[in-house]
Order: structure tokens, then C-alpha cells, then sequence
């Protein structure tokens, strides 16, 4: 069975391009965020295996969208995606419970790499 997988970006483009890659290698993706609360609430109905989660955006970010999961689901698995490959965003990613962390522009390998890494 395939994972299925939350992606939330702000950019269109950018979920377009996380789903292209993810579906060409058999991952469902079963929803589409562009804002943290957007996130929030379709982790809660969705609740998907895994989440790639964008750290800026506006109204709720990366990080408080991530909490907010963590809080409704301790185990979930989320993996942050983010321009600002800046070492105190990735640190409070972790700590906030993050998986793992993609630097865009990406390639297509280290995402796959970065979800069977957190799906086991």
C-alpha cells in the first residue's frame, strides 16, 4: 500500500512539483495546503502518513503548524521543506518534532530519500 502523503506550501508551483514527485514514485498524495491552519485541520480529517510541510508561509508557518499537529497526533511524521536552509529554522523544526528537513530547491532523490527515511 502506497503512503499517503499531506503537502503544504504556499507556492502552487511548488505543491505541484512535491506531487509530480511523489505520485511518479507511488505515494498518494491526499490533500493540499497552502497555509498552516489549512495543514492543521486537513491532517485532522485526513490523517495522512506523512506530511512535507513548508516553514514560511502566511498566516500560520511551518513550525506552528507542526506543533499543532504534534499536539493532535504525537507520532506524526512531518518533513519540512524550506528555501531557508538558515541552521536555527531547521534546529527549532527538529525540536518542534519535525522528521526531517528538505532544502529548495530540491532534488526530486532527496525527498524520496527523506520520506522512506521517516516512513521506515
Amino acid at each position: 500500500m502506497s503512503a499517503r502523503v499531506l503537502v503544504v506550501d504556499d507556492a502552487a508551483f511548488m505543491r505541484m512539483m512535491i506531487k509530480e514527485i511523489l505520485t511518479k514514485n507511488g505515494y498518494t498524495v491526499v490533500g493540499e495546503a497552502s497555509d498552516g491552519h489549512q495543514a492543521v485541520a486537513l491532517y485532522k480529517e485526513l490523517q495522512p502518513d506523512v506530511v512535507t510541510m513548508d516553514i514560511t508561509m502566511p498566516e500560520m508557518d511551518g513550525i506552528a503548524a507542526l506543533k499543532e499537529i504534534k499536539k493532535i497526533d504525537p507520532n506524526a511524521k512531518v518533513i519540512m521543506c524550506s528555501a531557508m536552509g538558515q541552521q536555527a529554522m531547521v534546529i527549532d523544526a527538529i525540536q518542534a518534532g519535525a522528521k526531517d528537513f528538505v532544502v529548495k530547491p530540491f532534488q526530486a532523490d532527496r525527498v524520496l530519500e527523506a520520506l522512506r527515511k521517516v516512513l521506515g
